[in-house]
């Protein structure tokens, strides 16, 4: 027999007791249940009931004002806070850095993922995510304050490696929020931006023997839902409550955008140009550094400009655009709809994005950086009297491959670009660039030792983490290196001997021009390092499809091959490489007189299993190994 689960919001959140921990979904505001945490909040303002709360969330929820979860900001109604970010919720954020809720800030993905394991009623999660940060136990272990005393994360040593152990904990109450609900209670998603982590939730709320309380927009009646399109099961929900218009926005900046559900397509023209300032510079030249096919991460704020640079450049399609809830392609949107992807091919469960993620998925990541120190550390999550938290930050900039930091080099300059320069019309003291950050979000000692690919990127001047610390590459033109940078920093950096100029392109209203149709020249792809007699070639994005093909790029490579004027090591970067049928023998026909007449040794590796797969019979016919990374290829020179 069919049960009635159709209850009011304040039936609905009678149902939660003091002490219970309560597990609230969404992503800022996509699906966030926004009517639930409404009724929640006035039933504690007029009754002071439930009392002493644990809230979990993973990622961040609000419009940093009064929505998402900043109902819940309420001396009593809370005692802690296990949270990914606090940004949203300035409110909970000022209880906290006040110690008068206990509170945690874990990472984004680690939380999304602690769902499945409570769920399956697992110890805890290990991963190494969150080392050498101030989610390490080593450091700060993730407490925000004083009265933050237990340890909910642990160092463990597995075969001699070091992981985090992150502890599992029931939870009595999920407030979740779908779109239709059929009268068993079956969950659909048709309207929401977002999956989220909707079914790891309600299947650790379920299993720890809480009660599962989901907020829609409306009620099917006459027919059950399509099985495939049930996001819930009705055998985990046991209360429905159907939400007004006004507390069900699609996200908290737009009611209801179709694009975002994909009932329609939007031209890559609604990506917004912006004006020629320093996000711009800032934006273009971190555009220059992306890479032909890479699956990319996005973060929010000053990253979202390398997108409208891309549109600019017509180069989208050169790259698979990601973001952390769950998007996969297509046109990540802005501000509070920040999460949401216009156009998406796909949109996956959060907690397998971060699955994606944490296992090296990115290929590059441009993310947001606050402050920065010599030893290549970055804070994002916590200064002084504002808590910011991580959000998924810290999953995302320790395992993709090569990670761009994205920041005005000092706060609130004024600037003005002209003559192709860069002209400062009013600086300021607060340099981003410090002795020490405040807190280490993300640890640059950790990254040198795995070999990561990491630069900084500012208006003024690139900075790159080498093993000695950060070094500075280029500065922009119009600017005065001991002025403008070097007296203002907090540390001194390395200053590399290349110094170069930033691309004067940048500075210049005209388009960079970085669509490319035919192979490039091959002596931007080159680097000798005379001292060690290594040639560096980057075939990424390259396509050969002819005997035409081959032909020209062989013109050019023995060009660059003779003026080294003898024999020398190389190592090439296969990443993106295609090899077409009509131009197989003749490439590796090349590749065996290359190996006879100018290699000494060399090492060849790309990142793409099945180009490895498909080409390495090939490569090996002529006694050539690709490797999967760049660090085995240069382990083997």
């Amino acid at each position: 027999m069919l049960r009635n689960k159709i209850v009011s919001a304040q039936d609905a959140v009678e149902l939660i007791k003091d002490g219970d921990t309560v597990l609230v979904g969404g992503f800022i505001g996509a699906g966030f249940a926004e009517h639930l945490a409404v009724a929640l909040e006035e039933r504690f303002v007029q009754t002071a009931a439930p009392k002493q709360l644990s809230l979990v969330y993973a990622a961040g929820q609000g419009d940093g004002k009064m929505r998402g979860l900043n109902h819940f900001a309420h001396e009593g109604l809370l005692r802690r806070v296990i949270g990914g970010h606090f940004g949203l919720a300035p409110k909970i954020g000022k209880l906290a850095l006040q110690n008068k809720i206990e509170a945690y800030n874990l990472p984004q993905g680690i939380i999304s993922q602690l769902f499945r394991d409570i769920a399956a009623g697992k110890p805890g999660l290990i991963s190494k995510v969150g080392l050498h940060t101030f989610v390490d136990p080593a450091l700060e272990g993730g407490k925000i304050n004083t009265k933050t005393t237990e340890d909910l994360v642990k160092r463990i040593d597995i075969e001699g490696d070091t992981y985090l152990f992150y502890k599992t904990f029931p939870i009595q109450i999920a407030l979740l929020r779908g779109t239709t609900a059929d009268p068993e209670g079956n969950i659909t998603m048709e309207k929401e931006a977002l999956i989220l982590d909707s079914l790891a939730a309600a299947q650790a709320v379920k299993n720890s023997g809480g009660v599962v309380i989901v907020q829609v927009e409306r009620i099917t009646t006459r027919q059950r839902q399509n099985p495939q399109m049930v996001v819930i099961p009705g055998i985990l929900v046991d209360a429905i409550v159907v939400a007004p218009p006004e507390h069900h926005d699609q996200t908290f900046a737009e009611p209801y955008n179709p694009a975002y559900t994909g009932d329609i397509r939007i031209p890559d023209s609604s990506i917004p140009n912006i004006a020629l300032d320093e996000r711009k510079i800032i934006a273009r030249r971190a555009a220059m550094f992306l890479k032909i096919n890479a699956i990319v991460n996005l973060g929010i704020g000053m990253p979202e400009g390398v997108a409208s640079v891309a549109k600019e450049e017509n180069i989208l399609d050169y790259i698979t655009l990601t973001v952390e809830p769950g998007g996969i392609g297509g046109i990540p949107a802005a501000g509070l709809s920040f999460g949401a992807v216009a156009n998406a091919d796909a949109i996956i469960p959060q907690p397998s994005q971060f699955d994606f993620y944490d296992g090296g998925g990115l290929d590059q990541a441009f993310l947001g950086m606050a402050e920065a120190d010599g030893e290549g550390n970055v804070n994002v999550s916590r200064f002084h009297d504002r808590l910011a938290g991580a959000g998924g930050f810290i999953n995302i900039s320790q395992n993709a491959k090569s990670v761009y930091f994205l920041g005005t080099f000092t706060t609130k300059a004024q600037f003005e670009v002209r003559d192709g320069k860069l002209h400062i019309i009013k600086d300021t003291e607060n340099c981003k660039f410090l002795s020490k950050v405040s807190q280490i979000t993300y640890s640059g000692k950790y990254a040198t030792e795995r070999a990561q690919t990491v630069y900084y990127i500012t208006e003024r001047a690139v900075f790159k983490l080498t093993e000695k610390g950060m070094e500075l590459i280029e500065i922009a033109p119009g600017i005065d290196l001991q002025k403008d940078i070097l007296d203002k920093m907090g540390f001194v950096p390395i200053i590399s001997d290349n110094l170069k100029l930033m691309d004067a392109r940048i500075f210049e209203p005209a388009l960079l021009g970085l669509r490319r149709e035919e192979v490039l020249d091959m002596k931007s792809r080159c680097h000798y390092e005379a001292d060690k007699n290594l040639l560096f070639m980057n075939l990424e994005g390259i396509d050969l499809y002819t005997a035409a093909d081959v032909k020209h790029f062989k013109q050019q490579v023995r060009m660059i091959f003779d003026e080294i004027g003898k024999k020398f090591n190389v190592i090439i970067n296969y990443d993106n490489f295609f090899i077409g049928k009509d131009a197989e023998n003749d490439y590796f026909e090349m590749l065996t007189e290359n190996e006879q007449m100018y290699f000494l040794s060399s090492g060849r590796y790309s990142s793409n299993a099945f180009f490895r797969r498909s080409a390495a019979d090939k490569f090996a016919a002529i006694n050539a190994k690709l490797y999967a990374n760049s660090k085995e290829a240069f382990l083997h020179f």
